[in-house]
Order: structure tokens, then C-alpha cells, then sequence
């Protein structure tokens, strides 16, 4: 029972892979390796699922790849045509892990105004949309773009970083103004990934920066980032200049959902004994090195949990929560744990007063190339509520699963029965670390 009789039910959404991401000239596009872009009978599937809202792309870099005078509205129209004939509401996307068309960069100092024109020319054309996401995980898009160097404009410094991340939550500002000027009541559905990040003793100043980093997408759009905020002196130091303090300070655009993106992989650990991890995890941070390895391969305590997610972000901001990504790169029987449990942690999240609004099946389609952060194009695929390998895409256990749970019904899949790997000991490839400390028991368990 829900701890307050006044908050909507929980809510299913569903979501298709949408990433187009740039990977130095070629750009990644999910929605033509799923055959999504050919196939618009797929959303008729969806439907069957029981979902009330689908989060669904209405991609700059597709509609208007050459010029913003120039937007191809055919694809678009077909398919939000048909969602609002099929009664599931859309939560449109404009960017997703994108840096948009050839003609901007996330580095562009116009890159803002240039997605607030598409923004504005989208809300003009779909005026009875109300639900939309300017740009999906723009923490996490920044950090792969333009720390870590995976994607266009493949940079690694903190000044890239901190500006990539503010060109795009300075156009999510501007394009949620431009769609209100259209659509006063438009909400804004902020998405982000929310893992958070363990370590031995000696890492304890990273862990402590990236734990206080992973909020900063909705701590900008709030309006948080100020004086007493303990992320502002390092802001400063990469470029975070008066003018935008000002921006986001005296120009908050709350999201109207905080959606928290989660992933097995999502919460890390830290460990500076290299010598335990494989090359491919070492890194650092300029001033020391450590390996960085998913939580749920080190840590003793395992991950932090769908319920736990939820709870902080509601207990930081209070505003509504919702899990918007919901996947599992796993075996079919892995995978309806995963849901299942994520949908047990919103339900727990709720019952604490947290005010859940939904749970998203992602990667409705599946998706393409995750194993290599998309940066090749390997053909590596990963199934989701469908198959798309075949002549027409297969609804897998997990479709059935989503449905029964989307009904109000009680699953009865065998597999539940059982917990996921990743809450067995088996699941510790690297040992069984806890507070800086190696448990002595599993310590031969380490790899290295």
C-alpha cells in the first residue's frame, strides 16, 4: 500500500534505445540497427504491453542533420500520430547521448540556442505533447564525450567536461522555455544516471567527489549550485564563470520527474592496489591511480539497490521519482529478476513516502554495441521485451513479464523464484572488499 493515498499509482513506461552518439566522423545510430526507423507497427507491440507512456525519440541529428531551416517532419509525424492513437503518451527526447548535427558540438558555444530552436519547432508541430527530455543523461554524456574521450569531440580534461555539461543543461533551460511558450504546462521528464561510487580508504577523496558529481545535473536545473554547494570551487577552477553561475542560479528549471537511470554496472568501486584489476580498469584522477570496477564485482555489500536510488533522490530534491531505465545485459531468466526487483524497489520506495511515478522497460528492442560504450560497431546485441533478429521481432519472457506487472497482476515465472547473480557470492570476481578491507576468506578469489 502506498504511504500516501493522494500520490498517483505507479506508473509503466516502456523506451526504445535510442542513442545516436558521434564516434569521430561516423555517427551510431540504435533506431537503424533494431529496424525500429522501418518498423512503425513496433509501437502496436508496445501497446499490448499495458504501457501508459513511452519514452520515445524526436532526434535533432535525424530531423534536421544538415540545417535547422531544414527539419523532415515525415518520421516523427507517423509515429506520434500513432502513439496518441494507441492513448500511450509520448516523453519526447531531442538528444540522446548525441552532440547534435555536424553543424554544433557540445563544446559550441551556440549549442543551447541551436536545440531551444528545434525544441520550439517540435513543440509547435506536436502542441498536445506534454512530456519531454531535451537531453537524456547529460552527466553521463559529458563524461564519456569529453572526459573520458569515448565520443565526440573525444576530449579528456575537467574544462571540457564542466562545459560540455553546461552547454547542455543551458539548452535544456532554453528548450523547456521554448516549448512552454507553446505549451505552458509541458513537463519536463530529467533523466541521469544515479549509481554511486564505493572505494577502499584511500580513495576516499574521489569517491567523495564522484558521489557528490552524480547529483549535478539536477542540482544545476534546481538551482542548488551555490555558494555552501561542496562541488563549486572545483565548477570555478574548470570554467564555471560568474555568468553561468548566475544562469542556472536565478533561472531554475526544476524537473517535473527526476528519472534515475540505473544499471548493474552503474555503481563502482574504487581501489588504488592495481594489482588486483586488469589494465583495461586502471585510471586515475592526475594525482593518483586505482582501478575503477562495478560495485557489484568488489563490494562486499553488493549493489546499492533500486529502493535506496529512489529514496536519496526524493530525500534531496521532493520532487517525483521514477526509475526511466530499467535493463539488464543478461540471460532471459537474469533479466526477469532484474525487472522484477527494480519494480519490488519502487514499491519499497513508495511504502517509505518516496513519491514513485513509474518504472521504465528499456530497451524495449534491445540494443546494439553497449559491451564497447558504443564506439564500434560490432553487431553485438543484447535482447530486451523483444528479439529483433528475426523477420519480425519476438516478445520474449521479459514482454510477458512487463505485462502481467503492468496489469496489476502476479507473475508466476519460475525464474523468480531464485535471486539474480548478482546478489550471490559467486558474483565477486575481484574479492570481497568492504570499508578499504579485503575479507580474508574470499581473498584468493582475487583476479590479477
Amino acid at each position: 500500500m502506498r504511504a500516501n493515498p493522494l500520490v498517483p499509482p505507479i506508473e509503466w513506461w516502456g523506451g526504445i534505445e535510442c542513442t545516436t552518439n558521434r564516434v569521430g566522423a561516423r555517427w551510431f545510430d540504435q533506431l537503424r540497427w533494431s529496424g525500429h526507423d522501418r518498423r512503425p507497427d513496433d509501437l502496436d507491440r508496445f501497446a499490448a504491453l499495458g504501457l501508459k507512456a513511452l519514452r520515445y525519440p524526436v532526434l535533432w541529428e535525424r530531423l534536421a542533420p544538415h540545417s535547422l531551416d531544414d527539419i523532415d517532419w515525415r518520421w516523427s509525424d507517423e509515429r506520434l500520430t500513432r502513439l496518441h492513437d494507441l492513448g500511450i503518451r509520448p516523453i519526447v527526447g531531442l538528444i540522446h547521448h548525441g552532440s547534435g548535427p555536424a553543424y554544433t558540438s557540445l563544446l559550441d558555444p551556440g549549442f543551447a540556442e541551436k536545440l531551444a530552436r528545434f525544441a520550439g519547432a517540435v513543440a509547435r508541430r506536436y502542441p498536445w505533447v506534454r512530456d519531454f527530455t531535451p537531453v537524456n543523461e547529460p552527466l553521463t554524456t559529458a563524461r564519456f564525450s569529453a572526459l573520458y574521450g569515448h565520443w565526440y569531440p573525444h576530449v579528456r580534461n575537467d574544462r571540457a567536461f564542466v562545459r560540455a555539461l553546461l552547454n547542455q543543461l543551458r539548452a535544456t533551460v532554453l528548450s523547456m522555455r521554448a516549448i512552454r511558450d507553446v505549451i505552458p504546462d509541458a513537463r519536463l521528464v530529467q533523466t541521469e544516471d544515479c549509481g554511486k561510487t564505493f572505494g577502499t580508504d584511500a580513495t576516499a577523496h574521489q569517491v567523495t567527489h564522484d558521489n557528490h558529481r552524480r547529483w549535478l545535473t539536477w542540482d544545476l536545473l534546481n538551482g542548488s549550485v551555490t555558494g555552501s554547494h561542496p562541488l563549486l570551487r572545483f565548477l570555478r577552477g574548470a570554467g564555471f564563470s560568474a555568468a553561468d553561475e548566475s544562469f542556472f542560479g536565478e533561472s531554475p528549471c526544476a524537473p517535473d520527474v527526476v528519472g534515475l537511470n540505473y544499471y548493474l554496472t552503474s555503481d563502482r568501486f574504487l581501489d588504488e592496489r592495481l594489482e588486483h584489476y586488469p589494465e583495461a580498469h586502471h585510471g586515475g584522477n592526475g594525482r593518483m591511480r586505482y582501478a575503477d570496477v562495478e560495485a557489484v564485482r568488489a563490494r562486499a555489500e553488493g549493489i546499492e539497490g533500486h529502493e535506496a536510488h529512489l529514496v536519496a533522490a526524493w530525500e534531496r530534491y521532493h520532487l517525483p521519482v521514477a526509475l526511466t531505465e530499467v535493463h539488464l545485459a543478461c540471460t532471459r531468466d537474469e533479466q526477469l529478476r532484474w525487472i522484477a526487483e527494480s519494480w519490488a524497489g519502487a514499491q519499497a520506495a513508495s511504502s517509505r513516502g518516496a513519491d514513485v511515478r513509474a518504472i521504465t522497460a528499456w530497451a524495449l528492442l534491445g540494443s546494439y554495441n553497449w559491451d564497447s560504450l558504443v564506439t564500434l560497431d560490432a553487431g553485438h546485441y543484447e535482447s530486451g521485451a523483444f528479439d529483433v533478429r528475426g523477420a519480425v521481432p519476438r516478445a520474449t519472457a521479459l514482454a510477458r513479464l512487463v505485462s502481467t506487472l503492468a496489469s496489476g497482476g502476479t507473475p508466476d515465472e519460475p525464474a523468480l523464484d531464485l535471486p539474480g547473480w548478482w546478489r550471490r557470492l559467486d558474483r565477486l570476481t575481484y574479492g570481497n572488499m568492504s570499508c578499504g578491507s579485503r575479507t580474508p576468506e574470499l581473498a584468493s578469489d582475487l583476479a590479477g
